[in-house]
């Protein structure tokens, strides 16, 4: 019988309302199975046990009175550690920046006050500027289905988390596929929201104490089961500081429910990225299920060209995570500009379609390579290597263009890796994305658990 840690988040809350268990009794068991199966992993970092244990029991005691917080009421749940958490310490990688806040990020404000237990913080790479998770202060995270290689970045801790069981849910960012390539990598779920409808307030980079919202990056969940990725989405988005005041965030309904309803549209290749063989064989896989199920797929061009898709986002991203990166106001106005224009062009695309199926990575699981410097690192391919950078290839596009990217495993390698699909979306259409990966997950079987690590 699989651990009841590794039930969908939905289903545990639902159980805690229930009284078919209690809050405390989940939490103990999360931190029982993070004692165990944490070590050779190293995903989660800080533990706040005892805050989260009066939370949890608060919970409880609030359930006693007929008194339901929310969605998440009495859930257990990790945060990576790039978002300040009040009374937990927060780092983000980097010890200038290690601190113990006074108060929550906007996204873990939201998720406590549905109910959720927060009771500790997942590791990340220094800045969350790597698609590796491994810093000064807590070291190396590894993927639980090979110890070898990373788990992806910048939310790597998270989805290995994610994948164990250690939680039962987490919170993820994404600026450059760092939400996408660890759910990829480790066989979770992902959704890299719409830019703009979930707040970034809180959330290092910018540094702690930082008011403005940047450009590109997203704040989003993570999961084992769709259903839960859309339930923290509806906890996590909608307006934040003065905007409360003055409007609201109403967000379209799923195009479609049902795989017969569907149009999608395929990406599967490019000669600019070629995706891995064996990468690609689970993509066709999972391609030939849907049409076998009836999905209608569309015959179109791609919108645009990876590489001007690539050479733009790195043009507008730099400037945010390299200090020694600059643009000019005249020159960042003209690379909005072009942005702009992509995003028109792809919103007449998603009039022909509802999603678009691309690849997350062209590689399945790298091997650990924390060598220096970043820009000269490689990846092994079956011909011989190619450069790091190849990560930006397919997540380029819908950090550009604001879209909303749900990601969903789909298969693993012959080495037995996993692999995702990412479900690319029209702008503010969140819940059609989702909804292809509830389709694709119920079809294929969605989330299945790495085996345990050797020690346990």
């Amino acid at each position: 019988m699989p651990d009841i840690a590794l039930q969908p988040a939905h289903e545990l809350a639902a159980a805690i309302q229930r009284r078919e268990l209690s809050s405390r009794e989940l939490l103990e068991h999360y931190l029982a199975r993070v004692q165990r199966l944490n070590p050779p992993l190293n995903a989660v970092v800080t533990l706040g046990a005892d805050a989260a244990r009066r939370a949890a029991d608060a919970a409880d005691a609030a359930l006693a009175r007929g008194e339901i917080v929310g969605p998440l009421h009495g859930v257990p749940m990790t945060i990576k550690d790039t978002y300040q958490t009040a009374g937990m310490r927060t780092t983000c990688g980097l010890q200038a920046w290690d601190h113990v806040p006074e108060r929550d990020a906007e996204t873990v404000r939201r998720l406590r006050g549905a109910g959720a237990v927060i009771f500790g913080k997942t590791n990340t790479p220094a800045l969350a500027g790597d698609w590796q998770t491994f810093n000064p202060i807590f070291g190396t995270t590894n993927n639980p289905w090979d110890t070898a290689r990373t788990t992806g970045g910048s939310s790597g801790g998270a989805a290995a988390a994610v994948a164990t069981g250690m939680t039962a849910l987490e919170l993820g960012s994404d600026i450059g596929g760092s939400i996408r390539v660890p759910s990829n990598w480790c066989g979770v779920c992902g959704h890299k929201p719409s830019w703009g409808i979930v707040p970034q307030r809180g959330h290092l980079p910018p540094p702690p104490g930082a008011l403005a919202t940047s450009d590109l990056g997203v704040m989003g969940p993570m999961a084992r089961d769709v259903a839960d990725l859309e339930m923290a989405l509806d906890v996590l988005a909608g307006p934040a500081g003065p905007a409360d005041v003055g409007w609201r965030l109403a967000l379209p309904p799923a195009r479609a429910s049902t795989v017969r309803e569907l149009r999608l549209a395929l990406w599967l290749d490019d000669p600019a990225y070629p995706v891995e063989t064996d990468v690609g064989a689970v993509l066709e896989s999972a391609v030939a299920a849907l049409q076998k199920a009836g999905a209608h797929f569309v015959d179109l061009p791609p919108p645009v060209a990876l590489p001007d898709v690539v050479g733009l986002h790195q043009e507008l991203l730099y400037p945010l995570i390299e200090p020694s990166s600059k643009l000019l106001h005249r020159a960042w106005l003209s690379a909005n500009e072009r942005r702009e224009q992509l995003r028109a062009r792809v919103g007449d695309f998603f009039r022909e379609v509802d999603a678009l199926l691309m690849p997350v990575a062209v590689v399945p699981a790298i091997p650990h390579d924390h060598s220096e410097p970043f820009l000269a690192r490689t990846i092994s391919v079956a011909g011989g290597s190619r450069s790091y950078l190849d990560l930006f290839g397919w997540v380029g596009l819908a950090t550009v263009a604001y879209l909303p990217a749900t990601v969903v495993p789909i298969g693993r390698t012959t080495q037995g890796l996993p692999v995702g699909v990412q479900i690319v979306g029209p702008y503010l259409e969140d819940r059609t994305t989702l909804a292809v990966g509830r389709c694709i997950t119920q079809l294929l079987g969605g989330f299945v658990p790495p085996p345990p690590p050797p020690t346990v």
